[in-house]
């Protein structure tokens, strides 16, 4: 055989063995044939406006300024905290809302990089960094953080930020960032929730919302049609499931068998929990939906640590008992599967990654006994690396210092994994299939009553991968729906709330892998298709939110450097209710917004 063709027999051999690890994590070069006269360009992830973003806040707060350089293996950025003080400008607590605004820049070179930002070990905000380049990049995100007010009114706690960063002779970015607290003394006056008058007083009290405390509106002169926003009211007390470390405030899953804890008291006059879980996932997990299974890498001898199958779940535990779990959304990152997708629209979730409320009241009555009690995260066949860390809500009794509570059926949970593998050499096809059951069902009795909160969940996970043509072709599809609803019921037996959420997380990512134009480059054409789909009711009132995108492009990769290719991506963003309807249709390609149309009418919920 001529040299030649045994080069290149084995530089296939080469693309299949590593097509098993696509999707992968790529950088764009900052001299990637751009114009070093363009101006900065502003990075965007869709999603629809907070109800109050037009109107101007009572008073703003900064709250963090600093730029993130050579910080790898550093402590986070701390500073101390205190509200801002009353004026006849800005508002005393409680603020009827409060909204967390990141702006951020950077120019050079740079791999995006995870951040989050927490208040006295609570975490307010959870975000990814856009890939820069020599023109500069800059983006802004608001985050409505009303319901954590109670922590927000506090002084003397301490704000801090962690975005580990590289910066040496090849990585020159750096991230600079400024937070900013935006106060609001009105927004108008909400629709809430229609509760009987004889409930409103017991409702309010157990942070379920009521008429009074039902939601935000936009003035319809601001945006021309009505705006409804249903929030409960915000918690008396938001205690950290977080770590202490110096690596920010967020633990480390490093394992399947990891499991990290705090113990806390609770209150003994609490008469309503909510735990907010906080995830994200890198290393060899960053893409765990689209890993093969161990056994595949074995008999192949590949030697990526992307394996350990494409089932991952979030496990929650209160003294070793499992009391909740999420399937969390893929999240892809800029520098993900394709990094020329990302510019300037970014992946859904990208800038606000999503936490995930599990609702803990059935089981106060374990909990109220003034004794410490472990609070645990895990993930499920997780490999190295997840973040994980928690918001503990609680909603207390003003009119006693005890209440009582019981834990009244807590029925087997009903969890079901299959896993099918077919493979011959790097050819084959994977799948799994997994369900979770939970209901939990437990009472509370306070000065407002005897109340019984009843939890039901669920979710089902599809997810198949196929390689073909030598493990050069990779096809990986996901769908997952997830159902949560939550009752309350007086001591009649009558609801007097109702909280009901769908979900679902269609994922569809192709990879297709060929040789590039010089020997140690290759091509690698992307395709992927996401979407997250919500529809939810509280009480009487309901909504939905739509939001996919389509993207389909190619890049020329030597390691792991993107020299050139082409890219577009298409997204639709829905949402609907019963007062607003709110609709965002933007394209980008090649780096560049092509079109973007958004739509405010009154409501067209269907």
């Amino acid at each position: 055989m001529p040299p030649a063709t045994t080069t290149a027999v084995l530089f296939l051999l080469l693309l299949a063995a590593a097509a098993a690890a696509f999707p992968d994590r790529f950088h764009k070069p900052a001299s990637r044939s751009r114009s070093r006269s363009r101006s900065p360009q502003q990075y965007v992830e869709l999603t629809r406006p907070l109800p109050y973003t037009l109107l101007p806040p009572a008073c703003t707060h900064r709250i963090v300024t600093h730029s993130f350089a050579d910080t790898l293996g550093s402590p986070p950025f701390t500073a101390p905290y205190s509200p801002p003080p009353p004026s006849s400008l800005c508002p005393s607590p409680p603020w009827s809302s409060v909204a967390l605004e990141l702006s951020a820049s950077s120019r050079g070179d740079q791999y995006d990089r995870i951040a989050a930002l927490w208040l006295g070990g609570v975490e307010l905000l959870r975000t990814s960094t856009a890939e820069p380049n020599d023109d500069g990049v800059f983006w802004k995100v608001r985050k409505d953080v009303t319901r954590y007010s109670s922590l927000l009114s506090r002084s003397g706690i301490e704000v801090s930020m962690m975005l580990e960063n590289i910066v040496n002779d090849e990585f020159t970015g750096i991230y600079h960032v400024n937070v900013t607290l935006l106060f609001y003394s009105s927004v108008g006056s909400g629709a809430g929730p229609r509760v009987p008058a004889s409930q409103l007083s017991a409702i309010s009290k157990l942070g379920l919302g009521s008429e009074e405390l039902g939601g935000n509106s936009v003035n319809s002169a601001t945006l021309g049609a009505a705006a409804w926003d249903y929030n409960p009211p915000p918690a008396d007390l938001i205690l950290s499931v977080s770590d202490d470390g110096d690596r920010g405030s967020w633990y480390w899953i490093e394992r399947g068998l990891d499991l990290r804890s705090k113990k806390i008291i609770i209150p003994a006059n609490t008469v309503r929990a909510v735990l907010e879980l906080c995830v994200s996932f890198h290393g060899n997990d960053e893409f765990w939906y689209s890993n093969p299974p161990d056994s595949y890498l074995r008999e192949n001898n590949l030697t990526t640590g992307r394996g350990n199958g494409a089932y991952r779940e979030v496990l929650v535990m209160i003294d070793g008992t499992l009391v909740g779990s999420e399937v969390p959304f893929p999240v892809v990152f800029t520098g993900g599967i394709n990094p020329l997708f990302w510019e300037p629209i970014v992946a859904i979730g990208a800038f606000i990654l999503p936490s995930y409320d599990i609702e803990l009241t059935p089981f106060l009555g374990t909990l109220l006994d003034c004794k410490p009690h472990e609070f645990a995260i895990g993930v499920a066949n997780g490999i190295s690396y997840w973040l994980v860390n928690a918001n503990l809500h609680l909603w207390l009794d003003h009119g006693s210092k005890r209440v009582q509570a019981k834990s009244a059926a807590i029925a087997p949970t009903v969890h079901h994994v299959e896993r099918e593998s077919e493979f011959r050499q790097l050819d084959g096809s994977f799948k799994v299939k997994a369900k979770r059951k939970e209901r939990f069902v437990g009472w509370v009795k306070s000065s407002a009553g005897n109340f019984t909160t009843i939890v039901s969940t669920g979710y089902k996970v599809k997810n198949s991968i196929s390689f073909t043509g030598n493990g050069t072709y990779k096809l990986m599809k996901q769908k997952m729906k997830a159902k949560r609803e939550v009752t309350t019921e007086n001591e009649a037996g009558v609801p007097v709330a109702r909280t009901f959420v769908k979900r679902s997380y269609p994922l569809r990512v192709i990879t297709s892998t060929l040789p590039g134009s010089k020997k140690d480059t290759y091509v690698l054409v992307t395709n992927v298709s996401h979407s997250q789909l919500e529809r939810w009711s509280y009480g009487d009132q309901s909504g939905s939110v739509r939001n996919s995108q389509d993207s389909r492009g190619w890049m020329e990769v030597k390691d792991h450097d993107v020299l050139s290719g082409t890219a577009e991506t298409k997204q639709s963003y829905n949402y609907a209710d019963e007062f607003i309807c709110y609709l965002r249709r933007a394209e980008a390609a090649d780096g560049k917004l092509v079109g973007d149309n958004s739509w405010f009418s009154r409501g067209c919920l269907s």
